[in-house]
């Protein structure tokens, strides 16, 4: 039996990631009713508790859970608004340094997981009168960087799934855009930002002269999924501090 709320139904998946958890705070604060999915159920039911949502454990690059997801939302809410996409991963590798092994994982965590989001959401917005969904990707997907191969190549197809699915589900008011960050300060790029000389190499990429925080993201990916911005989509904004259209200051 359902409980159908007034305020908007979205579905966060990756919840317990950086920008996934900044996003569904965001989301909480605007008074969203949240539908948390995420691999680790211990933190996934503590932010689920913080932010009052529904915690459902769930691996996003498997087809079959994410379908469950999103019966399970539209069973407890009677529908879903927005579906936003945050499940990522970093591999800095060379192609020739890169196994099968981590190129299926890559592939898998950021590619399927993201096709697996949109197929699941627009079937079931279509149903409802339309709904919105973001997704994920990278800077590094449109501005060739060394060492990227895989994971560029992988956030790459996120951004052609997002402009064909605009494009496929447009006429049933399903808006479908994308976010290419920079650099943001999250557990996952740790390893980069920890490090002064690293990170110093990295600020000095951005031309506003500083890394990106998840709050950053999350404000973009909750401006995309608000229906206010119903003429939006088929779109990929970079939150990348001007990284990917800005050449940075060179110094003398």
């Amino acid at each position: 039996m359902s409980d159908t709320p007034t305020a908007p139904v979205h579905v966060v998946l990756g919840a317990t990631g950086g920008i996934g958890a900044a996003l569904a705070r965001q989301l909480a604060a605007e008074g969203a009713t949240l539908v948390l999915a995420a691999r680790g159920e211990e933190r996934l039911t503590a932010l689920a508790d913080e932010v009052g949502g529904t915690a459902v454990p769930t691996d996003a690059t498997d087809a079959s859970a994410v379908e469950a997801l999103f019966d399970q939302a539209v069973e407890r809410h009677g529908r879903v608004d927005g579906a936003a996409n945050t499940v990522g991963s970093l591999l800095l590798k060379p192609a020739h340094r890169t196994s099968d092994a981590e190129w299926r994982d890559v592939i898998a965590t950021n590619l399927d997981s993201a096709f697996h989001t949109v197929r699941a959401a627009a079937a079931r917005m279509q149903r409802s009168g339309g709904g919105a969904i973001a997704l994920t990707s990278t800077v590094a997907a449109r501005l060739g960087m060394n060492h990227h191969e895989a994971i560029a190549a992988a956030k790459g197809g996120v951004i052609g799934l997002a402009l064909s699915a605009a494009a496929s589900y447009a006429s049933k008011q399903v808006r479908v855009n994308c976010v290419a960050p920079g650099l943001i300060e999250t557990p996952l790029t740790e390893r980069l930002t920890s490090n002064e000389t690293s990170r110093k190499v990295s600020e000095a990429m951005h031309p506003v002269g500083h890394l990106g925080a998840p709050e950053d993201v999350a404000r973009a990916l909750a401006w995309l999924l608000d229906p206010r911005q119903s003429f939006i989509t088929g779109q990929v904004l970079g939150v990348d501090g001007g990284m990917g259209s800005v050449q940075p200051r060179r110094t003398a």
